[in-house]
């Protein structure tokens, strides 16, 4: 297995050189490996959110490098981060953020057409999302009109519509009761494995986490120990 993503180093501080910077990031090694789906536990306060966003090219560190697919993503232009997160990047979040006027296959096939897909295309490609995840009768519903379980079920497609090389989620089954939340999450292993991507996947839940190939504590957490 290659890493699909590696952070050597990184950390971040907000306000720095000012009166009282707070450390929400204090240095690490991370790498996840293409098949590979890795925990990510972590107390509040520990630097997860801080984490993910740094792993997303959605902030960037105070210092260490960035790895995506072998390329140095640390200190690229703007547009260059902005690419490289619509073709190369999914994100799953506690909520589902589905845009509501539209359809479950619509939302979907949004990030395609903004990526430059065919209409068609796209639409084939959620079509066939939704029907791996057991949704294909509900294409036509919106959000309002599917349960949480299945509103997640399309956040996932949504996700894995660009064909990404790396999910990040963030508590990604939190809001959803205990029988959907292991539902949702043996989906989301099955689209893992089937598609070969690697997903790095935040979550408060230790019996979750230990359903997956590995578990990264950051340190601060009492009993923690750097992740190797």
């Amino acid at each position: 297995m290659s890493d699909v993503l590696r952070l050597e180093a990184v950390s971040k501080t907000y306000g720095k050189g000012g009166p009282a910077p707070v450390e929400a990031l204090r240095p690490i090694d991370l790498s996840v490996a293409r098949g590979e789906v890795v925990a990510l536990v972590a107390p509040s306060g520990a630097g997860k959110s801080t984490l993910l966003h740094i792993a997303g090219l959605l902030d960037t560190p105070d210092g260490g490098k960035v790895w995506l697919n072998g390329r140095d993503m640390t200190g690229l232009p703007d547009r260059a981060r902005t690419e490289a997160r619509r073709r190369e990047l999914g994100f799953v979040y506690q909520f589902h953020h589905l845009l509501p006027e539209f359809s479950a296959a619509e939302n979907i096939v949004l990030p395609q057409l903004a990526d430059g897909r065919a209409a068609r295309d796209a639409a084939a490609r959620a079509e066939g999302l939704l029907d791996r995840v057991g949704l294909a009768h509900r294409a036509a519903h919106r959000p309002a009109e599917l349960s949480g379980g299945e509103q997640q079920r399309v956040a996932f497609c949504r996700a894995l519509a660009n064909a990404p090389a790396l999910l990040l989620a963030d508590e990604p089954t939190g809001n959803l009761d205990p029988g959907t939340s292991d539902r949702v999450f043996d989906m989301l292993m099955a689209l893992v494995r089937e598609t070969g991507l690697a997903a790095l996947i935040a979550t408060h839940n230790h019996d979750l986490a230990a359903r997956m190939d590995r578990v990264i504590r950051l340190p601060g957490a009492a009993g923690d120990t750097p992740p190797g």
